[in-house]
């Protein structure tokens, strides 16, 4: 009797555990559409789930880069307000391909077939990361460059940076300007 008991929790677990590895995958299986809010220049909203865009960084929300003409501006709020103008209220569809350390899922998003990293990067809204993106971005970024869009008009220093320094009690302003003045 006490074996059968053991048989049917065990089969009990392994029907949980199978229930529990499909629900995950399937949530990566599964694209997420609707009307977005744009959280910051890389990151949005929808349907209650916070989505980072696959493969691009943006500047910081708190970020500064300087213009050709060395005034510093607000490059991370840019970003997020041209990404909020370019979405316009449109239906955003995502494919989420993983979820970072704090449980964000990361996506490539589209508007009307337009890929959402593709159109930061090429626009100089954001920088491609290709040990992620596996250089998804990098002609997008070749010509931002070229043609001096957005970040490229000028100093920007890379958000992963910004944030290192960030980390390091470093001040947003200071931050943000060439690397070898971070603490």
């Amino acid at each position: 009797m006490n074996l059968c008991r053991q048989r049917m929790a065990m089969r009990l677990m392994l029907a949980l555990w199978f229930a529990a590895l499909f629900s995950a995958s399937s949530a990566f299986a599964n694209s997420i559409s609707g009307q977005a809010s744009v959280v910051d220049g890389d990151t949005l909203g929808i349907q209650g789930i916070h989505i980072h865009l696959f493969g691009v960084d943006a500047p910081e929300s708190s970020q500064l880069c300087r213009r050709s003409d060395e005034v510093q501006y607000q490059c991370g709020v840019q970003a997020a307000h041209q990404l909020e103008a370019f979405i316009a209220n449109r239906a955003v569809t995502c494919s989420p391909v993983d979820q970072d350390g704090g449980g964000v899922t990361v996506a490539t998003c589209s508007v009307n077939g337009t890929d959402l990293g593709d159109w930061l990067v090429r626009n100089g809204l954001a920088f491609d990361r290709p040990e992620v993106s596996e250089w998804r971005y990098h002609d997008a970024q070749l010509e931002a460059e070229h043609a001096a869009r957005g970040i490229w008009n000028g100093l920007a220093v890379r958000p992963w940076r910004y944030r290192d320094c960030i980390a390091q009690h470093g001040k947003p302003a200071d931050c943000s300007d060439e690397p070898s003045s971070h603490p």
